[in-house]
């Protein structure tokens, strides 16, 4: 599946992109974000928690490395995971990730290389940040679906 590459003007276009992203989200579904420090994984984690209606703040969960926001409603939990200080694979599986896996949404900060076994079926974003201070310039997501599950969603249509 081609990738898709939206610009981000501000954290509000991020969390935004976000709610859109959850209309799209389902149980089973795991999201692995990479990006430098500031470039706004954890404000489109907060998005999606929005637009999946979960309860609690959304927080990076660097130092309790994994937080669970039960639905407030009938759709899916949302799992979220800061795998930055993880240095293995022994420590995702200690995790026990593939447990609520099916259950929940799932998504992983700092994941690329640790979580790609816990499903075939995954949502790359990449969130790129400009170097430098320069706040006018704006930020870019790079969307990759991989597997089955993604076959025929139209990431660039849903998420435009």
């Amino acid at each position: 599946m081609p990738e898709v590459e939206l610009e981000l003007a501000d954290a509000d276009a991020t969390r935004a992109l976000g709610r859109r992203l959850a209309t799209l989200l389902r149980a089973g579904d795991l999201v692995v974000l990479t990006g430098e420090l500031g470039a706004g994984k954890t404000t489109l984690t907060q998005g999606l928690g929005k637009g999946l209606g979960v309860r609690g703040q959304v927080a990076s969960p660097t130092f309790v490395i994994a937080r669970v926001h039960p639905s407030l409603g009938d759709g899916p939990a949302l799992v979220h995971v800061d795998a930055y200080r993880l240095g293995s694979l022994d420590e995702v599986d200690a995790l026990d990730l593939d447990t609520s896996l099916a259950d929940s949404v799932t998504v992983v900060e700092w994941g690329a290389g640790l979580v790609e076994q816990l499903a075939g079926d995954r949502l790359e974003i990449d969130l790129v940040r400009p170097r430098g201070d320069a706040e006018d310039v704006p930020r870019r997501a790079v969307l990759r679906a991989h597997g089955r599950r993604w076959a025929g969603v139209d990431l660039a249509g849903a998420l435009a």
